[in-house]
């Protein structure tokens, strides 16, 4: 699974980097800036979770997962707004959006029991989810 996060925070970033050069360039500036500063961000945030993925084992799949799908359906309709004139399907955007909240949210939650599994001395080396 680090592999794929790898890739997928390859191209999130090298879509963000093209996202913003196009809305540097006019067209529908405000569409494109968010779906490239959307993908800009989570860029490095795989990247942290590929990294990350022998301290939080299956939390940095689970939450890697639902970060690349939100992207791909916050960024991707965004995107095909502007360069296909149409969404990709009613409330892809938001769906997406909730999809990124529910990512940070397991991120968070795996800090939580990273952190109560090492006070309890347990080491927090289990990958349960």
């Amino acid at each position: 699974m680090a592999g794929l996060l790898i890739l997928f925070a390859g191209l999130f970033g090298a879509a963000g980097v093209a996202g913003a050069a196009l809305a540097a360039h006019g067209g529908e500036v405000r569409l494109v800036a968010t779906a490239a500063a959307i993908a800009l961000v989570h860029a490095p945030a795989l990247l942290g979770l590929a990294a990350l993925r022998p301290l939080l084992g299956r939390w940095a799949d689970l939450g890697g997962g639902v970060m690349i799908a939100g992207t791909l359906l916050f960024s991707g309709d965004l995107a095909a707004r502007v360069l296909l004139g149409d969404r990709l399907f009613a409330n892809a955007a938001p769906i997406g959006g909730g999809m990124l909240i529910a990512a940070w949210l397991i991120i968070a939650v795996s800090g939580l029991v990273r952190g109560t599994r090492a006070v309890h001395g347990r080491g927090g080396d289990d990958d349960r989810v």
